[in-house]
């Protein structure tokens, strides 16, 4: 994605903002790799084993690596922070072979991202998951070259979906100069919580069953827009984006 301001846009008040989660709603990796990361992480900090691994579903890196220290009789997990999330960024790229066998782009993905690329929507992350594992995931499985990760909402902006979607509302204002406000942030995620986070942001809630959560879990949650998987994007979210 072009960074020159006037290419980019600088100034326009249509601009949209897109965040997209990577886990189950672009991607989906098999083959225990993300406890494989976990675990790999968790003993180059500790020097011993991962015994027990918190629930993922839909959360933050923070607020999984606080509750897997403290599982495995780690206090303070805080104090870790910092090593524990450069020795998860290191483990992802040593298994990045086993992301290419076990993770597969779902379907629509790639011709979401390239309608909304089309239309010069700028395009980033909201999700649990820290930037290099985001990036080291979806640059594996050759899809997201549209998206600019420099303006996205990661893991370890905090343990509330709602801070990611802030976070990467104001990178993205300040680097283009548009506060994407209000509905002009949309958010596209498979669980509950993204769907929280959304509306507590005040975004545009888009939802695809692509996980575990099904469609009317996800309407209960409050979201906008429910997809049944994203080759739905482009007709259902067109008008919502100004297409």
């Amino acid at each position: 994605m072009s960074t020159d301001n006037t290419a980019s846009g600088q100034g326009r008040s249509d601009r949209h903002l897109v965040l997209w989660d990577v886990d189950h709603t672009l991607v989906r990796i098999g083959g225990g790799v993300s406890r494989a990361i976990y675990a790999q992480a968790f003993e180059s900090v500790t020097g011993r084993p991962l015994n027990a691994l918190a629930d993922m579903s839909g959360r933050t890196e923070r607020a999984i690596t606080v509750d897997t220290l403290r599982l495995n009789g780690i206090d303070e997990p805080e104090v870790r922070f910092a090593a524990f999330y450069s020795a998860l960024a290191t483990a992802a790229e040593q298994q990045a072979d086993r992301i290419r066998e076990f993770g597969i782009v779902l379907p629509g993905a790639r011709e979401a991202l390239d309608s909304c690329a089309a239309h010069n929507i700028v395009q980033s992350a909201a999700t649990g998951n820290i930037r290099p594992i985001a990036m080291t995931k979806l640059t594996t499985l050759a899809v997201g070259a549209d998206l600019d990760f420099s303006v996205g909402g990661y893991g370890d902006d905090g343990s509330d979906r709602a801070d990611l979607v802030r976070q990467a509302r104001k990178r993205a204002a300040e680097k283009y100069g548009h506060d994407f406000a209000g509905t002009r942030t949309v958010v596209v995620g498979d669980t509950p919580h993204d769907v929280r986070g959304a509306r507590d942001a005040d975004a545009l809630a888009v939802a695809v069953a692509s996980g575990n959560s099904t469609a009317e879990e996800l309407r209960q949650a409050g979201a906008d827009i429910v997809l049944t998987s994203l080759r739905d994007f482009p007709v259902h979210c067109g008008e919502a984006l100004g297409w």
